[in-house]
């Protein structure tokens, strides 16, 4: 009735925002079209194909899985939503992949949408104004949520509730809407950048995602390859395992490119060898560097004579951005025990001399 009465009388003194707020309540169409959300689609492209549809299929992170199942089975028991959920960790890992599961173990319809494309309060509130009882919104890179959006975040997390500014200056009046019961589950691979309060809000847990093991990489593979219709040896499964950075993204990506390469030489199976010339001809060593890993630690080691060396002069001097050496080169440099980092800059390992087959200086042999 409030609404009714707004769009009777206060029509005149409504913001465009608000109005759009308003109006694409009354239009479950429209609102799809601008909100920023991507339901889930219908039509699977190859990588939703691959993505696991139940537990059992979801190979790691078994601790991670024995706490979503008690939250699930709780909440289902008492006919509840579950309780918002932050999922962080290095890119590639399953954290989208959990949120549809916990979406298809639920029977609820998950909304997607990211952090970069909710620009302002509006589209927030567009988004959560559609939202359905019952429903999961997956927020991804939720780290690059603006502040001022977080402040819309909040009570609709704690008190599922919205407020509204209607008009302008001192005709300026705030209604209250109350969203329906919902989740939202957040990922991000920059935990340190969210705020302590949006942290403190995740009420369900926060769950760090682990890299894989090998062998668990492995059973991925051979899971993957069943679904692709291709046969592969266990010794080419685990050739790809041993490359693919601790990653199962990396590790499908990789199990692609051979199914290419066996069928354009008409291999009936993808097997070492066609492994092995795969991944060089995609230029991916023997422990999963390519080539820009490996040119970043020769310039450490013959540019700089293995460091330290500041990350904006090493950034300057392999034109990379400071965040892509940062975000991408070094998490699995530094897992590899290639790259250290400390206080004066990075430093290159006696592990990276080796590897590149290189003699390291006097002062690194301390």
């Amino acid at each position: 009735m409030l609404l009714r009465d707004l769009w009777g009388g206060l029509i005149v003194n409504i913001t465009s925002t608000s109005y759009q707020i308003l109006n694409k309540m009354s239009s479950q169409q429209t609102r799809s079209k601008k909100n920023n959300v991507s339901p889930a689609p219908n039509d699977k492209t190859l990588d939703q194909t691959l993505r696991p549809q139940k537990w059992d299929d979801y190979i790691g992170q078994t601790l991670i899985k024995k706490n979503l199942k008690i939250l699930i089975k709780a909440a289902t028991e008492r006919k509840e939503s579950i309780e918002h959920l932050l999922f962080y960790g290095p890119a590639g890992l399953g954290k989208t992949t959990l949120a549809h599961l916990i979406a298809k173990e639920l029977g609820a319809q998950i909304k997607i949408t990211s952090g970069p494309t909710i620009e302002k309060v509006g589209d927030l509130a567009s988004i959560l104004t559609n939202l359905s009882p019952g429903d999961i919104l997956f927020i991804d890179e939720v780290h690059r949520l603006n502040k001022n959006i977080e402040e819309v975040l909040y009570p609709a997390m704690e008190s599922r509730t919205l407020d509204i500014i209607i008009g302008k200056g001192p005709s300026a009046r705030s209604i209250q809407l109350e969203l329906p019961p919902f989740t939202l589950i957040a990922a991000t691979t920059r935990i340190a950048l969210l705020s302590s309060p949006l942290r403190s809000r995740f009420s369900g847990g926060t769950f760090r995602l682990e890299f894989y093991t090998n062998e668990e990489i492995k059973k991925i593979i051979m899971r993957s390859a069943k679904i692709l219709g291709m046969a592969i040896d266990e010794q080419a499964a685990w050739e790809i395992a041993q490359r693919s950075r601790f990653t199962p993204r990396t590790a499908n990506h990789f199990l692609k490119r051979c199914r290419d390469y066996a069928q354009v030489n008409n291999s009936p199976q993808i097997n070492q060898e066609t492994t092995r010339c795969t991944l060089e001809l995609l230029e991916i060593d023997e422990i999963g560097l390519n080539t820009h890993d490996r040119r970043i630690l020769e310039i450490l080691i013959e540019k700089f004579g293995g460091g330290p060396v500041g990350l904006q002069t090493l950034a300057a001097a392999s034109s990379e951005e400071e965040a892509t050496i940062e975000e991408v080169y070094e998490p699995y440099l530094i897992q590899k025990g290639f790259i250290e980092r400390t206080p004066k800059g990075r430093i290159a390992t006696p592990h990276a001399y080796n590897h590149l087959k290189k003699h390291p200086p006097q002062k690194n042999l301390i």
